[in-house]
C-alpha cells in the first residue's frame, strides 16, 4: 500500500510540473518571443519563428518555412485541433511583413508529411516513432493585393 502512495505522490509532481511549464511558456515565454518578433523583425529568431493568430484569436509563436505562396509549421502542441476542418482562416507576422492564408492540417500523405518535415526540422531525430513527430500545417497564402 506505501507503493501506491508513492506513485501517487510522483503522479502529482508530475502533473504540477507540466502545468507550470504550460503556464510559463503561456504567460512569460510566448509573450516574449511575440515582442522579440515584432521589435526585430529581421533578427536571427524572425528567420524561423512567426506569429501565427489562429481563427479563435490565440497567438503563438510558430517556427515555420515559408516555399512561394505556402507556409509550413509543424506541431507539436494541442492548437492544431481549430484548424482540422480544412480552410481555416489565419494571420501570421513573418519578418515584419502580416499576411493571411488559410491553413489546413496534413493527416493522409505521410509522404508529403516526411519530406516537409525534413525541410522544416532537418535536425530532428529520425528514430522518432510518427505518433511522435507532431501534425504537419499547411497554410495557402491569399493573393496580395495592390493599390494603384
Amino acid at each position: 500500500m506505501i507503493w501506491l502512495k508513492w506513485i501517487l505522490i510522483i503522479l502529482g509532481v508530475l502533473a504540477a510540473a507540466l502545468l507550470a511549464f504550460r503556464a510559463y511558456f503561456m504567460l512569460i515565454g510566448n509573450p516574449r518571443v511575440a515582442a522579440e518578433l515584432r521589435d526585430n523583425p529581421q533578427g536571427e529568431r524572425a528567420g524561423i519563428v512567426m506569429l501565427l493568430e489562429l481563427p479563435d484569436g490565440r497567438e503563438l509563436p510558430v517556427n515555420y518555412l515559408r516555399e512561394g505562396d505556402q507556409v509550413f509549421v509543424g506541431v507539436d502542441g494541442r492548437w492544431w485541433r481549430v484548424l482540422r476542418e480544412g480552410n481555416a482562416p489565419v494571420t501570421m507576422l513573418i519578418r515584419g511583413e502580416t499576411l493571411t492564408g488559410k491553413a489546413r492540417v496534413v493527416f493522409d500523405d505521410p509522404a508529403y508529411k516526411r519530406a516537409v518535415f525534413d525541410r522544416l526540422r532537418p535536425t530532428a531525430p529520425t528514430w522518432l516513432p510518427e505518433w511522435l513527430d507532431g501534425h504537419l500545417v499547411v497554410i495557402d497564402l491569399d493573393p496580395v493585393e495592390t493599390s494603384e
